[in-house]
């Protein structure tokens, strides 16, 4: 399972956002590093899709796909020299898949910290990129060495030299414009501006009318080094969160909120890493099964059992919207909506799929 590492200054948000997302009991306290070690939890990704699908077939069960996060403790000005949390709160983000920021925007006079969602982002940048140079100076005389003896890791070493003058520079990994080659180069290096990168605002109930003017300056600052900046009121939607679905809907319908923002942004989450999903949908079940985007159709069904993938024979494959527009099974093969596709077939995101096989 996919893991996102939550990253932010003191009272930005964070355990706000975990509980938010998972129902979780983290501490969210106005002080900083009330979150000394990392919480761990996981949360639904909400697809109307499957939604559709549960109702047209009567499922019995809805099984949603779900991705891991991490709230990890603040982050401080100097935490790459042992400030705060310092080496502690680093590690805890090493093993994330993708990093996401949470920038503070609210104002509360009883919360410490910067407001200005900008000056988060400086703090952030700064220390993770210079974590990412330290690491790779204290790997880099060893590497070369390597290498010497063991030629495969000459573009390692050469993707490091060059990661360096980056990093020297100020600039973090991902705002730089190296290749995807030499950025699958500096994987072994595990460094932390080398992951996708999300950033959510943190705004208050007062900020919901313009969220987009708020929300504007990271999308400008950030440009094309992070797809998904999004603004939502934290609080306001980690409170939601603890209520039945009933009354979670007419919380947020009543500030104009909708489905609010966070399903929004866990679906952007999903897909910044490349992930999609597949359904399977019946009488007794309706579940949505995550994959890499350009997987075949046997990997996909070694997502459901390895069996599968073994003996696998063929799909049936249908579009969810399709097999909405027909009704049922039966009429989409009527219609020849519903194909037979081989070995060969590259699943699409949004495929209904049954699978034939034989061990």
């Amino acid at each position: 399972m996919e893991k996102f590492g939550f990253v932010g200054l003191p009272n930005a948000g964070k355990s706000s956002l975990y509980n938010a997302l998972t129902g979780g009991g983290a501490l969210a306290a106005p002080y900083a590093f009330a979150t000394t070690d990392p919480n761990i939890g996981v949360a639904k990704v909400f697809d109307e899709r499957l939604d559709k699908l549960a109702k047209l077939n009567s499922s019995k069960k809805v099984v949603n796909t779900t991705v891991q996060f991490a709230d990890i403790g603040g982050l401080v000005e100097g935490a790459s020299q042992g400030e705060g949390l310092g080496n502690m709160f680093l590690a805890g983000i090493r093993e994330v898949d993708a990093i996401v920021y949470v920038l503070r925007a609210f104002n509360d006079p009883d919360v410490p910290g910067p407001t200005d969602p900008l000056e988060h982002l400086r703090v952030l940048e700064i220390e993770l990129t210079l974590a990412d140079l330290d690491t790779l100076e204290k790997q880099i005389d060893r590497k070369r060495k390597a290498a010497k003896q063991d030629s495969s890791l000459a573009d390692e070493v050469k993707a490091a030299e060059i990661a360096i003058e980056k990093l020297s520079e100020g600039t973090p990994i991902y705002r730089t414009d190296l290749s995807a080659e030499i950025r699958a180069d500096l994987a072994p290096f595990f460094l932390l501006t080398n992951k996708p990168v999300l950033a959510l605002v943190n705004i208050d109930e007062s900020q919901l009318e313009n969220v987009d003017e708020v929300v504007q300056p990271v999308i400008d600052e950030l440009g094309s080094a992070s797809k998904s900046v999004f603004g939502a009121c934290i609080q306001l939607e980690a409170e939601a969160a603890q209520l039945d679905p009933e009354d979670r809907k007419e919380m947020l319908d009543g500030f104009g909120l909708g489905e609010g923002a966070l399903p929004r942004f866990i679906a952007a989450a999903y897909h910044e890493l490349g992930l999609r999903t597949y359904f399977t949908t019946g009488e007794k079940e309706s579940r949505a099964w995550t994959f890499r985007a350009g997987a075949a159709a046997p990997e996909c069904a070694g997502i459901i059992h390895s069996d599968m993938q073994r003996g696998f024979i063929r799909a049936e494959v249908v579009h969810w919207d399709e097999l909405l527009e027909c009704g049922s099974w039966s009429a989409a093969r009527d219609v020849g909506k519903l194909r037979a596709e081989g070995k060969d077939y590259i699943v699409k995101d949004g495929d209904v799929m049954e699978i034939r096989f034989n061990v």
